[in-house]
Order: C-alpha cells, then structure tokens, then sequence
C-alpha cells in the first residue's frame, strides 16, 4: 500500500511539474509576442515621430527649447549634496547590467553603476526617499519617465551604442565632472560636447553615441529620459506607446531587479 501511495505521489508531483513548466512557457512567450509588438510599433511610428516632433531632430538640441530645465540647474547644489550621501556607500549601488540585463551588450564591468529613481514611469520608492530633494525636482519635469545617477568610475569607456525609441529625448546635468574637462566627453552621431558641473546637455539617444571617462575620478550626471513633445495627435500615439513600454518584461524586469537590490541593502544595513 506505501509502495502504491509513493507511487501516486511521484506522478502526482511529476504532473505538478509539467504543469508549472507550461504555464512558465505560456507566460514566456506572451512576453515575447508583447515585446515584438512593441517593437513593430516603434518602428512603424518612428518617421512620423521625427516629421511631427515640435522640436529639432538634431543630435544636440538647443536647451532654450525646455523651460524646466532652469530650475534643475539652480538647484543642481542640492542634488549634488544628496549625491555625496548616496556615493558614500558606492560599493552598494549596483552596476547598470545588474538592473537592466540588456545592457550587457555594453557594459560587463563594474565601472558604471546606477542609481534609479524612475525607469519608464516606475518609480524606486526606497531611491527616491533617500533623495527627497532631487526627487521633488524631477518629478516637476513635464513627461518624465526615467532618471537615474549616471556614475561613471575612473577610465570607463561606454561603446558606441544607440536608443530604440524616437519618442523620448534624453537630458545630463552635470554633477561630478572631472578635470580636465576634456577628459570626459560625450559623442552623437559625429558631434562631441564635454559636460560641465551644474550645466545641462540634451540630446537624441537615437542617433549613435559613446561616452568617454578617461580621467582617474568618477563622473556623475543626472540622466533623465522625457516625452518628446509632438503634435496632435502623435502626442497620444507617444504617451500609449511609453506606456506599452512600461509594462513590457524589459521594464518590468528591471523592477524586480530594483526591488531586489533594495532589500538586499535593507538586509545587509
């Protein structure tokens, strides 16, 4: 009778196995339809985005264009001063790769790390209210969707590598900027700039672009991704594309990731 009752319980457990294998395979590939989705749809709008943004298609564009941008840069004191807080545990901030995986076709080294407070609309609880202050400055921006602490360690080069997705424009304010200045620099397309602390770079992360710390300090900017503005009714086809976005693996992955880390520095306090 023990021999028949094991017996049941093996294929009862064996059965219980096929069944969550199938259900991860049916999930997986639910992710991975939605995810092509995604991607057909950013490539059909694409060219619309670029014939009916409300601003240039330029590599670097004119930051006169953003008002908002004025409050961020008279305030880049304070941001800095929650910044000093955060390095002082640098060891504990992870690399870039450890929160997003697909930034393994860039980065495999331990020398750009990043301190989220938003990836596509998510918000980093735990992030932002260890940096009150430049959260209630970035969340003032009109259609932000990511913002992190780009921070690049002494000799880090970031190859040449370009952003998927036209309906965004990506913003650096200086924070950290080693000297001399021509030992860090940022190139799109075929333009170069050098950052400046408390000054601010706007550019189009869809053209191709590489980033350069060839100083023996780090290199911290504030990056933050926002809605490109549009015309009518490209506007919305932007807004419900950023958020197909917000929900695909891609992101939701990373989230995890996020609130992984966070309680295993919670842990590890």
């Amino acid at each position: 009778m023990k021999f028949v009752t094991k017996n049941k319980f093996i294929r009862k457990k064996a059965v219980e196995k096929q069944i969550n294998k199938a259900n991860s395979n049916t999930a997986l590939e639910k992710q991975q339809s939605m995810s092509a989705i995604i991607k057909i749809l950013i490539r059909v709008f694409a060219k619309a985005f670029s014939r009916y943004s409300l601003v240039a298609n330029t590599t670097f564009l004119d930051i006169q264009e953003f008002s908002w941008i004025a409050d961020l840069e008279s305030n880049w004191v304070k941001i800095r001063q929650e910044l000093d807080l955060i390095l002082n545990n640098i060891d504990a901030i992870p690399n870039f790769q450890e929160i997003s995986k697909e930034q393994y076709s860039i980065t495999q080294d331990n020398l750009w790390k990043t301190y989220f407070f938003y990836a596509y609309g998510v918000k980093a609880e735990k992030n932002c209210e260890r940096c009150p202050e430049t959260t209630c400055l970035i969340e003032k921006i009109p259609g932000i969707k990511t913002a992190f602490f780009s921070i690049l360690l002494p000799h880090k080069h970031i190859p040449e590598h370009r952003g998927p997705y036209k309906g965004v424009l990506r913003y650096h304010l200086g924070l950290i900027i080693p000297q001399p200045e021509n030992s860090c620099k940022i190139r799109v397309g075929n333009d170069i700039l050098h950052w400046k602390e408390g000054k601010s770079l706007v550019f189009d992360d869809t053209y191709p672009h590489e980033v350069w710390n060839k100083s023996n300090n780090i290199r911290v900017v504030l990056l933050i991704d926002f809605v490109r503005p549009m015309y009518f009714p490209f506007s919305l086809i932007n807004r419900f594309l950023i958020q197909l976005i917000s929900w695909s693996p891609f992101v939701q992955d990373a989230k995890k990731r996020q609130n992984e880390w966070d309680e295993y520095l919670e842990t590890s306090k």
